[in-house]
């Protein structure tokens, strides 16, 4: 029988300017991992659908659980590398954690690794840049850094990996500790 446990079930995450989406793009192209679902991260998606989400943060990160926990219940038995995973919302929004109803402790559960990409804002404001879709400033990445080790820190196979200027040494980091979290 397979267990949730005995698929890979990968969360990778981190504040804005952690390199985290071109890092799972490039995963995508690994030979490695061609057997993996990928999963895009949903608030850029959702914010490019409905901005207004922006005015209500909680129903926005409630609606983001919701299609997470679809999205992953569709993939049991097979191993998924996902762009956050249900606990991240909690880091942006303390207060859905009570809304919907669930505990962190459950949530982990559902991965059986967590990577955390370092922001570049740790390095200083040179290294970080703001768009269209990601609005918070240095500082407010700064603070997301935080939040998101703070509601990850507690699952048994979480990583950091720090940021790096050298950004090829921090993906050559990323790309052993996903071989682990893999079982590769």
């Amino acid at each position: 029988m397979v267990t949730i446990m005995n698929v890979p079930r990968i969360v990778i995450t981190g504040a804005p300017a952690s390199a985290k989406t071109e890092f799972i793009e490039r995963l995508k192209s690994n030979p490695e991992f061609s057997h993996f679902e990928f999963l895009e991260e949903l608030a850029r998606k959702l914010l490019h659908k409905k901005a207004s989400y922006r005015h209500d943060p909680v129903e926005f990160h409630c609606h983001i659980y919701d299609f997470q926990v679809e999205r992953e219940d569709e993939l049991i038995g097979k191993p998924f590398i996902t762009d956050r995973g249900t606990v991240d919302g909690f880091a942006f929004h303390p207060g859905s954690l009570k809304t919907i109803g669930t505990t962190l402790e459950k949530e982990y559960q559902r991965y059986t690794g967590v990577i955390q990409l370092g922001s570049a804002a740790k390095l200083g404001r040179q290294f970080y840049r703001r768009d269209e879709i990601r609005r918070e400033t240095y500082d407010e990445a700064l603070q997301i850094e935080k939040a998101i080790s703070k509601v990850w820190h507690g699952h048994n196979r979480y990583k950091y990996i720090e940021p790096s200027a050298n950004l090829e040494r921090k993906f050559d980091k990323f790309v052993q500790l996903v071989k682990i979290a893999a079982l590769l």
